[in-house]
Formats: C-alpha cells, sequence, structure tokens
C-alpha cells in the first residue's frame, strides 16, 4: 500500500519549498493579527465581533503554522540528498484540521457579525452556521486522517459526502444572509460584503477537492508539496484576504452609521486613505445642557434640571 500523505521522501527542493510556504503563511498570519489589533478602534462597537473573530482566527492560525512549521522541520531527516520521514512526519497534516475546527466556524460568525441579520435570527443562525462549520470539519477528519489512517477509498468517499452536506448547508445559509443584508447596506459596502462571499465559500471549495486527491490516485511525493502549498495559500486567502474585506465592511458601516447620525466615533474613518467620515464625538453633560437649553429657548419653554 502506498504510505500516508505525510510519509512520502521528498527531494531537497520539494522539502524546501513546502517550508517556505508554511513559514511565509504564519508570517502573513501575524501580520494581519497585529493589523486588526491596532485597527480595533476605527470600527464602531457594533461591529466590532467581527474583529474579535478576527483577532481569534488570526490568532489561532498563527499558532497553528507554528506548529507546522515546527512538525515539518522535526519530522524528515536528510538522507543524503533526500528528506525521509521520522515518527514526527505523521504529525505534518493534522494541526491543520485542529486549526479549521475552531477558525472555520469564527469565519462564519464574522461573516454574520457584518450583515443586516439582528436579534434572535442572527443568534440561531449564528449557531447553526458555527455548528455545520464544525462538523464539516470534523467529519473531513475523520476521513482523511482516522479511517485506516485516510488510506480507505471508501471512508474518503463516505466521510467526504457527509462533509460536503455541511458544506452546501453553509454555502445556502451564508448566500442568504448575503442576499437579504445587500439591499440595506450602502452600495460599497454591499459590493464588499459580496466580494467577502465569494473568497470566503470559494476557498471553501478548495479543501474538498484537495481532500479528494486520495480517491483517485496514489499521493506522490509531489502531491504531498502541492497539498501543502494549497492548503496554505487557501488558509492565507481564506483568513486575511477574506478578513480585509469584512474589514473594510466593518469600516464602511461604521462610516455610514456615523453620517446618519447613530453612533458617535472618536476619530474620521479612512479607507485606502480616502477619508469617508468625520469625526464626531459623543456629547458631554455641558454640550448636552447647552443643547437642551437653545432647544427650549426655540420652543419658548424653560429647560429642564436634573
Amino acid at each position: 500500500m502506498t504510505p500516508v500523505p505525510e510519509l512520502q521522501t521528498l527531494s531537497l527542493g520539494l522539502y524546501d519549498l513546502v517550508f517556505y510556504a508554511l513559514v511565509a503563511a504564519g508570517f502573513a498570519l501575524f501580520a494581519y493579527f497585529v493589523y486588526t489589533w491596532k485597527t480595533t478602534s476605527e470600527i464602531a462597537p457594533k461591529y466590532r465581533p467581527a474583529v474579535l473573530a478576527d483577532l481569534l482566527i488570526g490568532g489561532v492560525a498563527m499558532l497553528s503554522y507554528a506548529v507546522l512549521a515546527l512538525k515539518w522541520d522535526t519530522g524528515y531527516d536528510l538522507v543524503g540528498n533526500v528528506y525521509q520521514p521520522n515518527a514526527q512526519a505523521r504529525f505534518a497534516l493534522a494541526p491543520r484540521y485542529i486549526d479549521w475546527t475552531v477558525t472555520v466556524p469564527l469565519l462564519t460568525a464574522e461573516f454574520l457579525a457584518v450583515t443586516t441579520v439582528v436579534g434572535a435570527k442572527a443568534r440561531s443562525l449564528r449557531f447553526t452556521t458555527m455548528a455545520a462549520a464544525f462538523l464539516m470539519i470534523i467529519t473531513g477528519y475523520f476521513g482523511s486522517q482516522v479511517v485506516s489512517q485516510g488510506r480507505s477509498t471508501t471512508g474518503l468517499v463516505v466521510w467526504g459526502i457527509i462533509s460536503t452536506l455541511f458544506y452546501v448547508y453553509l454555502y445556502v445559509a451564508l448566500i442568504g444572509a448575503l442576499r437579504s443584508s445587500m439591499p440595506e447596506l450602502p452600495p460599497a459596502a454591499a459590493t464588499s460584503l459580496r466580494n467577502a462571499a465569494i473568497v470566503l465559500l470559494g476557498t471553501f471549495g478548495v479543501y474538498p477537492l484537495v481532500y479528494a486527491i486520495p480517491v483517485f490516485v496514489d499521493v506522490t511525493p509531489a502531491w504531498l508539496a502541492g497539498i501543502q502549498l494549497t492548503y496554505s495559500a487557501a488558509d492565507v486567502l481564506a483568513k486575511v484576504g477574506f478578513g480585509i474585506l469584512v474589514h473594510k465592511v466593518a469600516k464602511l458601516r461604521t462610516a455610514a452609521d456615523v453620517e446618519a447620525g447613530l453612533t458617535p466615533h472618536p476619530e474620521p474613518v479612512f479607507i485606502s486613505q480616502v477619508q469617508v467620515a468625520a469625526a464626531v464625538l459623543p456629547p458631554t453633560d455641558g454640550a448636552a445642557a447647552a443643547a437642551e437649553a437653545r432647544r427650549a429657548a426655540a420652543d419658548g419653554r424653560v429647560p429642564s434640571r436634573a
């Protein structure tokens, strides 16, 4: 039987290429984590749950890639001109599923936090989508890693189909939230939300394609490298690319609320160095009293006193 994907003997070039991708993805996630943390104040409190989800996703994924890089470094021994796997190499893919078990449900929560779905409907949708995302990952893990060490074609197909059912639910639920939100959003925010949905659901579709490789062909060293490179690129796109778009939606919605007088914001809102809303400070007690006095004078009545 062909060895499981992680236990392939690799050439120097393939080994180095995967290590490069793992470290680069980890650095990208670290940079995005810092960016999100430092720009939290640009978002109105109403939309900060999206930023909190962003920070959790970036932090978990960053740590996951640190583990992946460490396992890749220690999981192979240089013997002559090739890298041969040792006992540590078996853990060269599993940390990804641990990462996804946490981050994929959070991605759905991040998306919903900037839609117009609110109240009981929002709570219900958030619960069902996060649960479906978790089940999508854990069932894929059973097929890829648990059943016959991922070498059972039947196991891959059965668990892959089950995982896909949860993906279909996510697709329907998130597209439904998008369609109901777009008419209520400013045009620029609606466009960015649509693009975020395309990135998220599009990258979700990459993972089952890679998962299905062992169903059709035996995994070779080149396929192992391809799996690692594809997963790394998809992770950066799904987390960083998607997160930047959601961050933009949150800023645009913040700007729209400030301009409409619905919420104060202590600093101007900028997007791509363009100011989209001026700073609006919350009224102080003195300012509120003066405003009340002006209204009372205009109405010909005595202003109220505390």
